[in-house]
């Protein structure tokens, strides 16, 4: 036998076309810039952009001191860098934490 024309029919054609959306059901958003949208995300955990100026400003003075020579600094400033970064990691993780807990209440 040769297969022929099989029609699958599921629930959702056979309930027929949907309601239309009405326009004022749909919410309406502002257009939010870059600076706007930077202090939004500062107001509402301010640890992350502190413990990534942090992580940076060390960083830098690590870099300075391995430049000038200083080994001992150096190494001391990137194990703390490295302190600063799960610092920040950790922030971050805790503000989306109790961002997913405050959207579901």
């Amino acid at each position: 036998r040769t297969p022929g024309r099989v029609a699958i029919v599921t629930l959702a054609m056979a309930a027929g076309l949907p309601p239309p959306l009405e326009p004022s059901a749909l919410p309406t958003f502002t257009e939010e810039g870059f600076g706007d949208k930077f202090l939004r995300k500062t107001r509402e955990n301010p640890l992350v952009p502190l413990g990534c100026l942090c992580t940076v400003g060390i960083l830098a003075c690590g870099l300075f001191s391995f430049r000038k020579g200083n080994t001992r600094r150096s190494q001391m400033l990137m194990r703390a860098r490295v302190v600063a970064q799960g610092f920040t990691f950790a922030a971050l993780l805790g503000g989306t934490v109790v961002t997913a807990i405050k959207s579901r209440q």
